[in-house]
């Protein structure tokens, strides 16, 4: 489902100050992958990569079929909504309700018919647990709650990808749990999730495989439990 190829990134004009450097790497559907790493290190450049929201500088990056050295133009929205991204400041319109929020990607994307996309919305929201806010803005929302918001927008086209960018890193424990049972919720119906963080203690709980990058080179790749047995 998602592949990388020797893939070098550098955003230096002189190419050789690597983001990422010849990343081989291989994600099968239904893993549930926890990226580790210090800042800098090139977790978010990883997830970039699988959107196309940036280019490989070199290699290819191989994601649902589509390839970085192939792909045209007009198939890039294609690629993205098979892909759902959680970011970590949630993004979040601020004076748009989280029902407007979740159906915002919808409208976008051009489906329009009223009770297509109240149908849809009301799925996510009642799979994240925030149905009854839905007519709520996200400042009346506690930080777990719009996350979970930012994860039901994330999922609005059914994507079998989600991808997660330090999705507790603004959260206290409690709340970055209650966020993590969404993901893994997520997981066990068969979502594909590629999880960036620096949290080593849920990466080695809860992941089906740990991926470390460190100083863009993947220094450690430990699959740590076969798909179907984590532990919640």
């Amino acid at each position: 489902m998602i592949a990388f190829e020797h893939v070098h990134k550098s955003y230096a004009v002189r190419r050789g100050d690597w983001v990422l450097e010849d990343l081989h790497l291989t994600v099968e559907p239904g893993e549930l992958v926890f990226i580790l790493g210090h800042s800098g290190a090139g977790k978010s450049t990883l997830l970039k990569l699988i959107t196309l929201e940036e280019r490989p500088t070199r290699g290819t990056v191989e994601v649902a079929g589509f390839r970085s050295d192939r792909i045209r133009r007009g198939e890039v929205p294609q690629l993205r909504r098979r892909c759902g991204v959680v970011f970590q400041d949630f993004r979040l319109i601020r004076d748009k309700t989280i029902s407007e929020n979740v159906a915002y990607c919808l409208r976008m994307t051009g489906t329009l018919e009223k009770g297509v996309v109240r149908r849809a919305v009301a799925r996510v929201l009642h799979s994240v647990g925030l149905y009854g806010l839905r007519d709520r803005f996200p400042h009346e929302l506690s930080g777990g709650e719009q996350q979970r918001a930012a994860i039901g927008r994330a999922l609005i086209h059914q994507p079998p990808i989600l991808l997660a960018d330090e999705p507790t890193g603004n959260l206290d424990t409690r709340t970055g749990d209650e966020v993590m049972e969404v993901l893994l919720r997520l997981h066990r119906a068969g979502t594909t999730i590629l999880v960036a963080t620096h949290d080593e203690q849920r990466a080695q709980r809860l992941a089906t495989r740990r991926l470390t990058l460190e100083q863009g080179r993947v220094v450690e790749d430990l699959f740590l439990r076969p798909h179907g047995t984590e532990i919640y």
